[in-house]
């Protein structure tokens, strides 16, 4: 099988990858993307997995009114769009967060790569069942908890509640990111944000929040 020759910048970035994902990103079509690209449209028809190789991506869905959920955010070295395997449409619209690089895999390449590496087949399965489980704990979030406890667990599900000594300070996070994530506007968000502050949980920045001390399960 003849598969394309990475450039070498491609080269340096796919020396990041995990080898097993490495394999497959050689398989697929280099693209760079600018800031604010939508990669994938809900509801298209899709036939490729895109390797992020650098870069970092949000996956989303809105409505006619402009309103936004943001699903999940996709860092460097890992790997989406591959719920087209059972072979419905897009389930989520992607745009990149920042200047980006992905190998895009069809479906022929994602086929031979399976033959060639079996045992990436159940690294396939294992990611789709942790997107299902992410999917899940959203969706009953959204129905159980109101709008301040979905602020709550956003903040604290990266690295874990925040302790006197030992701050925790989010990078590449704005209201308007949260808003998206909880399902709530950004100006709710924000006063939010603000009564933190003032009680002195959290530090509020320009695209940064310190985490000061474990946040109230109540406002």
């Amino acid at each position: 099988m003849n598969m394309p020759s990475p450039t070498g910048g491609h080269e340096k970035l796919l020396a990041n990858l995990s080898p097993s994902l490495r394999a497959l990103a050689v398989r697929g079509a280099m693209r760079s993307y600018r800031k604010n690209s939508v990669i994938i449209n809900e509801g298209e028809v899709g036939e490729s997995l895109f390797v992020l190789l650098e870069g970092r991506v949000k996956v989303y869905s809105n409505d006619a009114d402009g309103r936004e959920i943001t699903y999940n955010t996709v860092e460097a070295g890992d790997y989406f769009a591959e719920m087209w395997l059972d072979g419905g449409p897009r389930s989520a619209s992607v745009m990149t967060l920042e200047p980006s690089v992905c190998s895009i895999v069809s479906r022929t390449a994602l086929r031979e790569h399976l033959a060639d590496e079996p045992e990436f087949a159940l690294e396939l399965v294992a990611q789709v069942i942790r997107r299902a489980r992410a999917a899940t704990e959203t969706a009953r979030n959204m129905a159980l908890l109101d709008v301040y406890g979905r602020v709550i667990v956003t903040l604290e599900s990266q690295q874990g509640p925040a302790q006197p000594d030992a701050p925790i300070t989010l990078t590449q996070i704005t209201h308007q990111n949260i808003a998206s994530r909880v399902g709530a506007s950004r100006e709710m968000v924000s006063r939010l944000l603000k009564d933190l502050e003032k009680g002195g949980y959290i530090e509020l920045g320009v695209k940064r929040i310190t985490l000061l001390k474990k946040l109230p399960a109540r406002w």
